[in-house]
């Protein structure tokens, strides 16, 4: 190996990998650079280990660990993947900027699959400092509810110079939404969609119109005279008619959820529904679907007719009911930082904590489509490791120490 790559050794702590071996055990991770090399379960060590030591429990040579070592005593310490949010709006709606930097809704048409959340993300919002003071390493950014298509999200990483640099997956998933908030926001323009019929029905003529679009395309391949005009937005619907990438479907009420149903099985989608605010209701109904949700945020009121059956128990009934469950905060509706308090309130009402723990970090990459990345502790994954002082879904909790991409960003 080379020996000048810089290595961490945290080690001596509860270690919860989130990666369907033993929950929680002692023992040692160490990062070689942007990546995890190893981890191993052992009893812990003697505070004047050597290298020898620290080598034999992780089933390392001396020689492969680099002379730019650092031994970080976790001892009474949980050392866990970062927590992810499952869905956000972090960088788009500045909160001190209330217009200037509002940039989560496109509300000049109800149709802009085009847009690309990445255009509109700007890295200095402080909320990405505060993510990652709540143990938040990554989290999936998109655009609003305001239109029935508001265009493609992203996973991103919470620190970075750029936002291109912060990127985990790009295009991460096409967002749409059902409901108040479209028929509302263009049926005070006097525009369609103001019912939910008339949501569906233009959601479907846009599925329609891409399948047009992709017969197009393989006609123009056999005679380029054929070929039609690029089309941004078609082209991001392809997307998901591809299945390259799910729809994300905002949706509260239970007959909202089941017209997105309708809609995947009609066009044979890959479909996550966000928020799912009635999902216990029909949670049979989504377990034999196989659809995942990403649930909430918790710490709302009822601010609107279809949010007024919500319950911190939705997450634990759907969990119980088969449903793969992530949660959010929908920053800025709750502060981002507030993430596991909000899987603590639904631990308070239910759902298992262990549960709770994996809808923040193994169910939430695999959700997202990038647990080959993050998400929990193994050889080979990205080094987005936090380090708990107490019990990491209790209020007394602290974010002590946070890894991205093997560095240590705390203080960033």
């Amino acid at each position: 190996m080379d020996g000048e790559q810089r290595m961490i050794c945290l080690t001596n702590g509860a270690v919860m990998p989130m990666d369907g071996r033993e929950f929680s055990f002692s023992g040692t991770v160490l990062i070689a650079g942007e990546r995890i090399r190893a981890l191993a379960a052992h009893p812990p060590l003697a505070a004047d280990a050597g290298r020898e030591d620290l080598a034999l429990v992780l089933g390392l040579g001396a020689e492969d660990l680099s002379p730019q070592l650092t031994v970080i005593d976790c001892a009474g310490r949980y050392v866990l993947p970062g927590f992810i949010d499952a869905h956000c709006h972090v960088g788009l709606g500045e909160e001190i900027f209330q217009y200037e930097g509002d940039d989560i809704n496109e509300m000049t048409d109800p149709l802009t699959p085009e847009l690309r959340a990445i255009d509109g993300v700007n890295p200095e919002d402080p909320a990405f400092r505060d993510a990652r003071r709540g143990g938040v390493t990554a989290l999936f950014v998109c655009p609003g509810s305001a239109n029935l298509i508001g265009g493609t999200g992203a996973v991103l990483k919470t620190v970075g110079r750029t936002v291109d640099e912060m990127i985990v997956r790009d295009p991460a998933g096409l967002k749409a939404a059902l409901g108040e908030n479209p028929k509302t926001v263009y049926g005070d323009q006097k525009k369609s969609p103001s019912t939910r019929m008339g949501a569906a029905a233009l959601l479907r003529q846009a599925f329609v119109d891409a399948h047009t679009y992709r017969d197009k395309l393989r006609h123009g391949q056999e005679d380029p005279d054929k070929l039609p005009e690029r089309d941004l937005g078609l082209e991001h619907l392809l997307l998901v008619l591809e299945k390259k990438i799910p729809l994300r479907m905002h949706a509260h009420r239970a007959d909202d959820i089941m017209t997105a149903l309708r809609l995947a099985r009609e066009f044979d989608l890959d479909l996550v529904l966000e928020h799912c605010t009635d999902g216990h209701k029909i949670a049979d109904i989504l377990a034999a679907a196989g659809v995942p949700a990403v649930v909430g945020p918790a710490l709302i009121n009822r601010s609107k007719p279809e949010v007024k059956d919500k319950s911190l128990r939705t997450p634990g009934l759907l969990a119980a009911a088969g449903v793969q469950v992530a949660l959010m905060t929908d920053h800025g509706v709750t502060p981002v930082e507030h993430l596991a308090l909000c899987a603590a309130l639904a631990v308070k009402n239910g759902m298992p904590w262990a549960g709770a723990l994996k809808a923040l970090t193994a169910d939430a990459a695999r959700i997202l489509g990038v647990e080959a990345r993050i998400g929990s502790l193994a050889p080979g994954k990205d080094a987005d490791i936090v380090v708990w002082r107490g019990e990491p879904l209790s209020l007394s909790a602290e974010a002590e120490t946070v890894f991205i991409n093997g560095r240590d960003v705390t203080d960033d």
